[in-house]
């Protein structure tokens, strides 16, 4: 059974993380800009970050703990705080977020602090050849740390393109409708990062973070969602990627989520490396009030739990959307059993 985590407020795309042995909950904060509904998600002003721990996810609510990073104090960035995660490595914390620059242009930003619920002081710029929103950091057993991220439309993802060979992005122009075509000369700021074949869908982005957690590694990858047969899935599949990237590993397993965004679901793929390729799996979600909605799954005291939000308590407002949790279940064959949202 699912319930409401903070009444108080407006809170959406909920990350869940287990650091000291607390759940803590890193959502965005939702709020009436008075800016008109558009396609391109104009009317989610978000501009700060609150903290949340939560001691009992089957039945309490969720506690503020303050916030923890607001625009004005990213030099880079000018407005729109949307998605963030934060992950934990030798006993300081990254909050890993997606904001607007002053050049139109959604890039992702760091900001560190010595406790998971902050203050978290951001770096003056944002990380190098990162580009689109909704960053999750996973980080595997191993120690590594990766990012996954991107989102379609407002998300700015179709407006970049792969250069084969590994090499880091470089400009180019916005295409048509899927971002494929016409790369035309190189601009301040457009880069291309995918070429995709035909009409296989736009994937998300997954790149391992350097060891200081303030930069790309290496070039970001395509994360590659496979159907049945081992094809890509196609741009018209209504289970393709379209934003809301979080990953997590069960009995071994890496499991991709995400959000179809347009079609209604939250949607998995399970893979063998944090990599992939990944094979569609299934839904994990009945579709929200709201226009779509955004996860995060995590293990907390030997239960698993999604975290999610719909737009219920504003009475259908797609930008005031409330934060949710459930009870998440597999089967003997580890496959995630799909949760009712009642």
């Amino acid at each position: 059974m699912a319930h409401y985590l903070f009444p108080n407020d407006y809170m959406a795309d909920p990350s869940a993380n287990v650091f000291n042995g607390k759940l803590y909950i890193y959502p965005s904060h939702d709020w009436d800009a008075g800016e008109c509904f558009d396609d391109d998600g104009g009317h989610f002003q978000m501009r700060d970050y609150h903290a949340f721990v939560l001691e009992d996810p089957d039945n309490g609510t969720a506690r503020d703990l303050g916030m923890m990073l607001d625009v004005a104090q990213v030099p880079w960035a000018e407005k729109q705080m949307w998605d963030n995660d934060v992950v934990e490595k030798d006993g300081r914390y990254y909050l890993i977020f997606s904001a607007k620059g002053y050049d139109g242009m959604f890039r992702l930003g760091v900001a560190v602090s010595e406790k998971p619920e902050g203050p978290f002081k951001p770096e003056q710029y944002p990380i190098r050849g990162s580009f689109s929103i909704d960053p999750c950091v996973f980080k595997d057993d191993d120690g590594e740390i990766y990012c996954y991220f991107g989102g379609l439309w407002g998300g700015q993802l179709q407006w970049w393109q792969h250069i084969p060979g590994g090499k880091t992005p470089v400009a180019g122009k916005y295409g048509d409708d899927n971002g494929l075509i016409d790369l035309g000369p190189a601009s301040d700021h457009k880069t291309q990062l995918f070429a995709q074949p035909d009409d296989a869908a736009l994937p998300s982005m997954v790149v391992r973070m350097s060891a200081d957690v303030k930069q790309f590694s290496e070039a970001p990858r395509p994360v590659v969602i496979l159907d049945k047969d081992g094809q890509p899935l196609k741009a018209s599949d209504p289970h393709r990627f379209f934003e809301a990237s979080w990953m997590h590993k069960y009995n071994g397993k890496y499991y991709f989520s995400y959000s179809t965004g347009d079609s209604h679901m939250l949607c998995y793929a399970t893979g063998d490396t944090p990599y992939g390729p990944f094979t569609y799996q299934g839904e994990i979600l009945d579709p929200v009030v709201g226009w779509t909605t955004h996860h995060s799954i995590v293990e907390y005291k030997g239960k698993w739990y999604l975290l999610f939000h719909d737009s219920v308590p504003s009475g259908g407002v797609t930008h005031l959307r409330s934060m949710k949790i459930a009870e998440l279940k597999y089967d003997a064959d580890g496959k995630i059993q799909k949760v009712e949202n009642k």
